[in-house]
């Protein structure tokens, strides 16, 4: 900061956010973070219960990372936190019908698969729904029973009007790295380490931003504050609130991007019970949610937890915990404690590739960054990619 001016301000304190502030804090900017809540790191929520022998976590947002996330692994590593790295048991997803719980391969039509893997190699993703490159590939029954409802689970959303090529990007994996990891008390340990050499103020919301001379205005409800540069790291919805008054021309492309609600239950019960088999995850087909994950990739001996990701579909919280109670076979009265919260996904859309390289061409020349998990992919290794970027174009490449 020099005149009272900030370097770099970052708005959001989620993942893109974070990442976007260490990669600058790499080059030797000054980044200071505004954050409109008290949570720091967004759709990565682990939930701590207390119990009698101690904390056990369950996530309530984003839950599996990889050794393909070269660029969070890079931030782990640069945070002393990649000898943390928990590794995940493989288990199995399951399928949630009615009322019964089966396996994927028992609902495949195997003469529809026929073929399948000569589309695969000769279809191509670009301008195609998932629906449709999906569909042609695995056949529209097999869409419609199995690969729709795991694909709408993934997304925690219906995937089927998604542009094919925003899912499944292929990265380049560390080897040395295990395949799928989380930390000592869920991704949260991770956003503290991430977190701990940055300058963050919570509960601090951006009202607007004014473009000055040399420097940007970002107006909050305790003051203002200059910046050199700007990055919102936000939803495009709320993007667009920030730049409605200085830049009205790039707040409508971003109201163009729609968005979608879930809300989010974990459960604790004790492990023994639970006679359901030890499992990834459950997808719900034609369900009131679009997937249940377990704790059971890192499992422990008293307890298990299951976090539901319910549609949005007015169903109040008893209802749903009905829901959790029938699915997982137990009483309410085994239930030992829950907690929700609500999310919000990007819902990506044909032209959305269009309507990012417009906003791009925007951004360009400028000192205004956007990030986020609504660019090119939702995962977190694909918000930190876009964080990347477009910390490059404003400072250039780290050395």
């Amino acid at each position: 900061m020099s005149n009272g001016v900030v370097d770099l301000l970052v708005v959001g304190a989620g993942i893109s956010g974070l990442g976007m502030a260490r990669m600058a804090k790499r080059q030797g900017i000054e980044p200071l973070i505004l954050e409109a809540g008290s949570h720091i790191g967004g759709a990565i929520n682990s939930h701590r219960f207390e119990t009698d022998e101690g904390r056990f976590w369950a996530e309530l947002g984003g839950h599996t990372c990889y050794n393909s996330y070269g660029n969070l692994l890079q931030l782990l590593e640069e945070s002393g936190q990649l000898g943390d790295l928990q590794p995940k048991r493989k288990l199995r997803y399951w399928l949630q019908t009615g009322d019964r719980l089966t396996s994927i391969p028992s609902r495949l039509n195997y003469l529809e698969l026929l073929g399948a893997l000569p589309r695969l190699w000769m279809s191509k993703k670009a301008e195609r729904t998932v629906a449709d490159y999906f569909g042609h590939i695995m056949g529209q029954r097999n869409f419609k029973q199995v690969l729709g409802p795991a694909l709408d689970a993934v997304v925690c959303q219906p995937a089927a009007d998604f542009p094919a090529d925003a899912l499944f990007r292929k990265k380049p994996r560390r080897k040395e790295i295990v395949r799928s990891y989380t930390g000592p008390e869920g991704l949260q340990f991770f956003i503290g380490g991430i977190a701990s050499a940055l300058e963050i103020r919570p509960d601090t919301p951006v009202i607007r931003l004014e473009k000055g001379d040399n420097h940007y205005q970002a107006v909050t409800r305790n003051g203002a504050i200059q910046a050199k540069h700007i990055a919102l790291a936000v939803a495009p919805d709320v993007a667009a609130k920030i730049l409605l008054e200085s830049m009205p021309d790039l707040a409508a492309r971003l109201q163009e991007i729609e968005m979608a609600s879930i809300e989010s239950h974990a459960v604790l019960v004790r492990a023994d019970r639970v006679r359901l088999p030890p499992l990834a995850g459950i997808i719900g087909v034609d369900d009131d949610f679009y997937s249940v994950v377990s704790r059971d990739p890192v499992p422990d001996e008293t307890y298990r937890a299951f976090t539901f990701h319910f549609r949005p579909n007015g169903r109040d919280e008893a209802s749903r915990m009905a829901r959790i109670s029938e699915v997982l076979g137990v009483g309410m009265e085994a239930i030992e404690s829950h907690v929700s919260c609500s999310n919000r996904l990007p819902a990506l859309r044909l032209g959305h590739h269009e309507r990012i390289s417009w906003i791009d061409n925007a951004l360009q020349g400028g000192s205004l960054a956007l990030t986020g998990n609504w660019f090119s992919g939702v995962s977190i290794e694909d918000s930190l990619i876009r964080s990347n970027q477009e910390c490059q174009r404003l400072f250039g490449a780290a050395d």
